[in-house]
């Protein structure tokens, strides 16, 4: 499996593409669905994975706050 992509933001968060990590996610699901994750790192994983599901909601709230916004100033009638 190829490396997500990552880096530093301006505050020292991890920033992730969104399809990397999407595509970690399923890693980490397949790897408990399938037991092959090892007792001792389930909690780290586990802790990743809402990670990552925290990240892609936050931007797919930002992307959906965009698109909204930029319909609604593509539906506003011009005075």
């Amino acid at each position: 499996m190829k490396e997500p992509s990552k880096a530093k933001s301006k505050d020292n968060t991890e920033e992730i593409a969104y399809k990397d990590a999407v595509e970690e996610l399923e890693s980490i699901l397949h790897e408990i669905e399938t037991g092959e994750t090892d007792i001792d790192v389930l909690s780290e994983k586990v802790k990743r994975a809402l990670f990552l599901i925290q990240l892609c909601r936050a931007r797919l709230k930002h992307t959906d706050d965009e698109v909204r916004k930029l319909i609604a100033g593509f539906e506003k009638p011009e005075e």
